[in-house]
């Protein structure tokens, strides 16, 4: 158990990538900036009552989800082949997350199809607003799962510029 605790080496490579680049972080830029994007296009509705935004806010709503699952459908592959990832907390709470976040996308969006200006004057915002939060946690997650476990760098210690000593201190972990 205690080797859990300890990041996993850093010649850890990603499980889905091209020309050895991971895809996960490739894609996953679109969907958090298009749901993102929501909060900013329905506060502008709410504040100028152009429908223009409402139509926008529907449009960012379904890329944002549905970039969203082609996002997930990868990190979920990530999480199931990367050996070691699996026993890490932060990567089942940055799922689990990510998970809440598609959900709360796909109502958001769902909302909208029928009347996109008069659900944002009902539900649409608070679902907004709920998943900029839920992507700012998840984010976190993530980045704590590259940057604090390694996870998905792969690279070797010497494409890394990494000494002597950083490779024994891996391979004792």
């Amino acid at each position: 158990m205690k080797k859990l605790g300890h990041p996993l080496p850093r010649s850890t490579r990603t499980a889905v990538s091209i020309a050895r680049h991971p895809i996960h972080p490739m894609v996953v830029p679109f969907p958090i900036a298009f749901l993102l994007g929501i909060v900013a296009t329905d506060v502008s509705y709410l504040m100028t009552e152009d429908p223009f935004w409402g139509r926008v806010s529907l449009w960012l709503a379904g890329a944002g989800t549905f970039l969203g699952i082609f996002a997930g459908v990868i990190g979920t592959l990530e999480l199931m082949f990367i050996r070691g990832v699996r026993h890490r907390a932060a990567a089942w709470s940055h799922f689990i997350l990510a998970v809440m976040l598609l959900a709360v996308a796909f109502i958001n969006w769902l909302s909208r199809l029928d009347d996109p200006l008069g659900a944002i004057h009902g539900s649409g915002l608070y679902l907004s607003l709920l998943g900029a939060f839920l992507v700012a946690v998840a984010g976190w997650l993530g980045g704590d799962l590259v940057f604090e476990h390694y996870v998905g760098l792969g690279k070797d210690q010497e494409e890394d510029g990494g000494d002597q000593q950083e490779r024994n201190e891996d391979q004792q972990r």
